[in-house]
């Protein structure tokens, strides 16, 4: 490969991947599987050790890919908080020992599982759990300590502990936590976690604790950060600590006197990763003697002491015996391809979905084909390729009726998947009613999966109206209902009618339309009414309402029964007005940044106070910037805005120009 060859690749490769590293750590979305992620960072390093003149400090093989989120408080790690070098092959780890050993250093080596999460630090000072935080890019990272204190696992006070400690862990998802997100998560027809790492950073990351609280997370603490008044001479024996003093430790920890018999425990894990409660992506092997890992010291992104197996994706063939269309809460057809039973990292798998018919047709599977199977993330079966057609196989084709109901289905314009408009589908009606139970909209305690089928199977409910009917001898007609538990639901349907607006609007499964986007038109228009009567150019003057939403919102309003719907649900006495604070008017237009440390008012508290007052809160200073609020140590905002010329205020000037706006 010539320079320029060389440096024009390189451009591409560092595009996608810092793409990737920001969809990974920043917003718990990744695009690329591990593999292709992996291989597309070998081929940059490769590229970049021939041409060593390519190298520059913001290529993401010189950093830790993630950036302290402005959704929380930054904390800056006394002790960095490091990545490990990947290792591919077993020559590779070989190699990783020879480099040990050139040092002048006879290893002992302890190795343990990699476990596939989010990394954070947890800080204790005299026992109390203080702090915790994530890795961010090793240097800055986010204060979750609210999130992390909701995680059983994880102490919130120490026995005989040290006057400070910091410790290393990695929050992950058990797989039975995981897929019962990923069920409610389809039930909702929200886009579910492609896996459990995913899950697990996206629920430590939330706002609200009272989410994260719910998610079921767990952890594995797997290294000593710091330890004030104790010494440690081997890893071994800071974990063996770290274990008696009540946390969850890497699950399987040897110590090994040669890199064989390093390969050979790893080799044994990868054996049994499909056996786990967790996920796994590789094995680690670390010195163990720390005085010898002082000694062989950091390059700027990996420690030399320690490295990282990563397991390859296991691919297995099978062949399609039929392939199954289900419909879902809005209508979206999805077709699953069910297969001969195969074992897959670790499981037996007979079914996976097919996503909609672009997918189909770009893979050329019918009945009776031999298709590639694989676990995404090792969690999700995917069908990645067919290998052969079968001799009486022809290509699947959608339906034009919908499964369920029969109506016609209909391909959107701005849509890739079928959809069934019929709005007495079946179907739909089982999953909107589960929608409109759930937590973010109208809060039914009581009124889960299991329930919602007895009711639409019996033909008690039709539509969400119906629930507002329902009397205690129809739920004695239930499985396991007895006296007690039907006037609980009973009483939480009643409950329900005094529910906010913008739960009513959410709960009604408006195509388009999340919680937030509810919370914006219940606002803005005041009632139902007011909502019905608006067009798409009132509704597109929200801030942060398109006109996707509004025609969304408009197609839901014109549809045949919707008028009757809201006309039953008004006269069983459920709540179609706004009841919350109206936001003001002061800031209205004006857009605002908050950085640094104000004297009374934390950054989420002075954003909100922005925003109730008409404002915009930003998370970064650009030329549309009206103002930045500064506190003490503001850093880089700070200076973006006095190189741009925006006004700077402090909390004070926050509240004269709101004071000055209400007037």
């Amino acid at each position: 490969m010539e320079l320029d060859q060389a440096r024009k690749r390189a451009e591409e490769l560092r595009a996608v991947i810092d793409k990737n590293n920001r969809l990974y750590y920043d917003q718990d979305a990744p695009e690329l599987e591990d593999f292709e992620y992996d291989a597309l960072t070998r081929e940059l390093k490769e590229i970049e050790k021939n041409f060593p003149e390519l190298i520059t400090p913001e290529s993401p093989t010189q950093h830790v890919g993630g950036i302290a989120s402005s959704k929380f408080s930054k904390v800056t790690h006394r002790v960095k908080m490091e990545s490990l070098q990947d290792a591919f092959s077993f020559d590779e780890l070989r190699d990783f020992d020879t480099r040990v050993r050139e040092a002048g250093i006879e290893p002992e080596y302890v190795v343990e599982a990699k476990i596939d999460g989010l990394s954070v630090s947890l800080e204790y000072r005299n026992g109390r759990f203080v702090r915790g935080s994530t890795r961010g890019d090793g240097v800055v990272g986010e204060d979750v300590t609210e999130n992390l204190a909701t995680i059983a696992d994880i102490p919130t006070e120490l026995k005989d502990a040290p006057e400070y400690l910091e410790v290393r862990g990695e929050v992950y998802m058990p797989h039975s936590a995981f897929f019962k997100l990923k069920e409610q998560q389809e039930l909702e027809d929200k886009t579910p976690f492609k896996n459990p790492r995913n899950a697990a950073a996206g629920s430590l990351r939330q706002k609200n604790s009272k989410i994260t609280a719910e998610r079921g997370l767990s952890i594995f603490v797997f290294n000593l950060q710091q330890c004030e008044g104790k010494t440690f001479t081997t890893h071994h024996e800071t974990l063996d600590y770290i274990k008696a003093l009540g946390f969850p430790v890497s699950p399987r920890y040897s110590v090994f006197a040669s890199i064989e018999e390093a390969i050979r425990e790893i080799q044994t894990i990868g054996e049994l990763r499909g056996t786990l409660e967790y996920d796994i992506d590789g094995a680690v092997i670390k010195v163990n003697d720390l005085s010898a890992r002082n000694a062989l010291g950091s390059t700027n992104k990996f420690p030399r002491w320690a490295i990282a197996f990563k397991y390859p994706p296991e691919v297995k063939e099978s062949v399609v015996r039929d392939i199954e269309v289900t419909v879902g809460r809005t209508g979206v057809l999805t077709p699953t391809a069910i297969f001969d039973p195969i074992f897959l990292a670790g499981t037996s798998v007979s079914r996976a979905s097919l996503h909609n018919g672009d997918i189909i047709d770009s893979l050329g599977v019918g009945i009776g084909d031999t298709i590639q199977v694989r676990k995404a993330g090792d969690i999700i079966p995917e069908v990645i390729a067919v290998s052969a057609h079968g001799p009486q196989s022809q290509p699947f084709r959608m339906p034009t009726v919908c499964p369920s109901c029969g109506a016609p289905v209909v391909h959107l314009e701005d849509e890739t998947a079928l959809r069934c408009v019929n709005p007495e589908c079946p179907a739909q009606s089982l999953r909107n009613l589960i929608h409109f139970a759930s937590r973010d909209a109208m809060a039914i305690d009581g009124l889960g999966e299991a329930v919602a089928i007895q009711l639409t199977d019996k033909g008690l409910v039709h539509t969400v109206a119906d629930l507002y009917t329902l009397t205690e001898e129809q739920l004695l007609t239930l499985d396991k209902f007895k006296k007690k538990s039907a006037q609980n639901l009973l009483t939480s349907i009643e409950n329900s009618k005094n529910n906010n607006l913008d739960k009513l609007l959410f709960g009604l499964g408006i195509r388009n339309i999340g919680d937030k986007a509810a919370a914006l038109l219940a606002e803005h228009f005041g009632s139902m009414g007011a909502l019905q009567a608006a067009t798409a150019e009132q509704m597109c003057e929200i801030d942060g309402f398109g006109a996707v939403m509004a025609q969304s919102v408009l197609e839901f309003f014109a549809k045949d029964g919707t008028t009757d719907l809201l006309q039953r649900l008004k006269e069983a006495g459920v709540n179609m007005q706004w009841t919350g604070t109206k936001k003001g008017t002061a800031l209205a237009g004006k857009t605002l940044v908050v950085t640094g440390t104000l004297p009374t008012l934390s950054r989420q508290e002075a954003e909100a106070l922005i925003v109730q007052n008409g404002g915009k809160a930003a998370g970064s200073v650009s030329k549309k910037t009206s103002y930045v609020v500064a506190g003490t140590a503001a850093g880089s905002k700070l200076t973006k805005a006095q190189t741009l010329g925006i006004p700077v205020i402090d909390e004070a000037g926050l509240y004269e120009l709101i004071e000055s706006g209400q007037s």
